[in-house]
């Protein structure tokens, strides 16, 4: 008796490691098991740890951040609610049990692995996003808050009532700008 490997398995897999993403299996599955799994869905051998329990998986994600990674861990059971409390980000997957769902920082509604990378690209499409208008509104009043405080006067001066505009529009430019985040596509997973 074996559990099915998910058919996008390999294909989020390789999307992954496409992104510089270093994906690791740790599985309480017997070691051939998990070796057989992790060829087929294209998993390095070197990053399969096998027969591991609760705790171990615990110490797979600290020994992974003790090397200065970044840890996303993916979990559905109750042996993964440690491992997902301990990682950077814990992704529990919704059919799963309600302890890792209430554990992980994400849920993944569905079932579906391609929503692992669609989640991690999201996030940074919106990091991304957070950081522009970040630059942009520290720009703006960099140049804006000094001008309307008179501080170029006589060269320059701006009136009251159109600072006061000049403001609403900064705040609109960047309310509008994270409005663009509705057109976010998700990842095209082959």
């Amino acid at each position: 008796l074996s559990d099915e490997v998910k058919p996008e398995a390999a294909a989020v897999v390789r999307h992954l490691a496409s992104r510089n993403i270093q994906v690791w299996m740790v599985t309480g599955d017997a070691p051939r098991t998990a070796r057989v799994v992790a060829e087929q869905v294209g998993i390095n051998p070197e990053c399969v740890a096998a027969g591991v329990k609760p705790v171990g998986k615990l110490e797979q994600v600290r020994k992974l951040r003790e090397r200065g990674l970044s840890v996303a861990f993916v979990g559905d059971g109750i042996n993964d609610a440690p491992a997902l409390a301990e990682a950077d980000v814990g992704m529990a997957i919704g059919t799963g049990m309600d302890v890792a769902i209430e554990t992980a920082e994400v849920v993944l509604m569905k079932g579906d692995l391609q929503d692992v990378a669609t989640c991690l690209d999201l996030s940074r499409t919106v990091m991304n996003r957070i950081r522009i208008n970040f630059v942009w509104a520290f720009g703006y009043n960099a140049i804006g808050v000094p001008l309307a405080a008179g501080l170029f006067y006589p060269t320059a001066n701006l009136p009251p009532m159109f600072a006061g505009a000049a403001m609403a529009f900064s705040s609109v430019s960047v309310v509008c700008s994270s409005l663009l985040l509705r057109f976010y596509a998700p990842p095209k997973i082959q």
